[in-house]
């Protein structure tokens, strides 16, 4: 399993992936970024699934790259090329690793600006090619381990807010994720794209990096829910506390 989200906003995209890499008993560390910067041409794909696939889909889009770059001038046409690759992928491989017991699934999270393109674009690309695009009605997109992070997102995100609030609301969400999930740890990955910029900036932290912040959060939950304005649910404590009495007497 994994953890990747992408973010957009007025002013740009937010990607956050972690690197731990499960295999059987083992885990290992890897990146799940791929980050493409070119002249008025910047894009970034993190991949949820099968290694093995993720790393020959990649393989043979950079090829592709490699020799087609100029003719890719909205971030759609790049996210189609790559879809196509992992179609190619699945008839090399799908079938093998069916009889193997393995289940061909390549979950991809596409960002970036083009040329061509007014602001940057933000997709979701299924294993069998398809895609949607994520637009500002629900900004965000996660793949891999999804039910832990949404509450801290659907509760404080909107398109409106600025790269520094969703970067630390990515980083909220994985680590929901982390504490609930074994296969979800540090190092993680960030890539930022500001508006017509067309360079993504990417970086990684250790998890001593950002501990400091982890402990802040579990502490002002703790304080909140201290100090909730919830005397009417002390109601049931007391009410409970009664019946019981009753019963015993």
């Amino acid at each position: 399993m994994t953890f990747c989200i992408g973010i957009k906003t007025k002013n740009g995209l937010v990607g956050l992936s972690d690197s731990r890499i499960t295999s059987g008993n083992e885990t290992t560390s890897s990146k799940k970024v791929f980050t493409v910067n070119r002249e008025k041409h910047s894009f970034f794909i993190m991949t949820s699934g099968l290694r093995s696939v993720r790393d020959k889909a990649i393989t043979y889009f950079s090829e592709v790259i490699e020799k087609q770059d100029e003719s890719f001038t909205k971030l759609f046409h790049a996210v189609n090329e790559f879809g196509n690759q992992v179609k190619v992928v699945a008839r090399e491989d799908k079938k093998f690793l069916e009889e193997a017991g393995l289940h061909f699934n390549l979950f991809s999270i596409i960002g970036g600006q083009l040329e061509h393109d007014t602001e940057p674009k933000l997709y979701l690309l299924y294993p069998q090619g398809n895609w949607i695009e994520i637009r500002k009605g629900t900004p965000f997109v996660i793949i891999g381990n999804t039910g832990f992070g949404n509450p801290v997102l659907k509760r404080s995100l909107h398109h409106e807010d600025s790269l520094e609030y969703a970067l630390r609301c990515a980083f909220l969400a994985f680590d929901a994720t982390r504490i609930s999930a074994n296969d979800v740890d540090f190092p993680i990955d960030t890539v930022v794209l500001k508006n017509d910029e067309y360079f993504i900036t990417e970086k990684r932290f250790e998890q001593k990096e950002l501990e400091h912040i982890s402990a802040f959060w579990n502490n002002r939950l703790k304080n909140a829910i201290a100090e909730l304005p919830a005397d009417i649910l002390n109601s049931a404590i007391g009410e409970e506390n009664q019946t019981v009495e009753k019963e015993e007497a």
